[in-house]
C-alpha cells in the first residue's frame, strides 16, 4: 500500500450542521451528489457523511462504529494562527476541550470539537514548519519557514 491518506470520512448526524461547521471555518465545498458533502484539502479530501448510512455501507448498525480516539491536526504558519482559527471554530460552534497554550516542546496548541464529536488539535509546530503551499510533514521542509 503506498503510504498516504486519500479520504477522510466523518460521520455525522446531521449534514447540514456539520457542513455550516466547515463551510463557516471557511472551507469550500467540492461539488458532489446529494447525501455526501465533500471538502478539497491539500492532497486529500474530507468528506462528511451520514452516521446512519456509513454504518449501513459497512454492514453494521450506527452503534457499532464507535467513535474513535482520534484528533485531525490543522497545523498552522504561526503561533497567533492557533488563537484565530480556535475563535473561529468556537463561533462557529465547536466545543472547547482545550483553549490555546505553549506546550512542553516548544509549540503552541488548542483543542476543540466539531458539533459531532470530531476532536481537532489546532496547532502550531516551529519544528516543522508549513511549505509555501500549505503541505505538512513532521519534520518539517528544508528551507521552509
Amino acid at each position: 500500500m503506498e503510504q498516504r491518506v486519500s479520504l477522510i470520512t466523518l460521520a455525522v448526524d446531521d449534514l447540514d450542521r456539520a457542513a455550516a461547521f466547515y463551510t463557516a471555518m471557511g472551507w469550500t465545498r467540492a461539488e458532489t451528489p446529494p447525501g455526501i458533502v465533500v471538502f478539497d484539502l491539500l492532497g486529500q479530501s474530507l468528506g462528511l457523511y451520514p452516521r446512519a448510512d456509513l454504518a449501513r455501507d459497512m454492514g453494521l448498525s450506527p452503534d457499532e462504529l464507535g467513535t474513535g480516539a482520534m484528533t485531525l491536526a490543522c497545523n498552522t504558519r504561526s503561533r497567533d494562527q492557533v488563537q484565530t482559527l480556535f475563535d473561529a471554530a468556537v463561533s462557529a460552534g465547536a466545543r472547547v476541550l482545550k483553549p490555546p497554550h505553549d506546550v512542553f516542546w516548544g509549540g503552541h496548541i488548542a483543542y476543540v470539537a466539531d458539533p459531532d464529536g470530531h476532536i481537532w488539535e489546532l496547532a502550531w509546530n516551529p519544528h516543522a514548519p508549513l511549505r509555501q503551499d500549505g503541505a505538512f510533514r513532521w519534520a518539517g521542509y528544508p528551507g521552509a519557514g
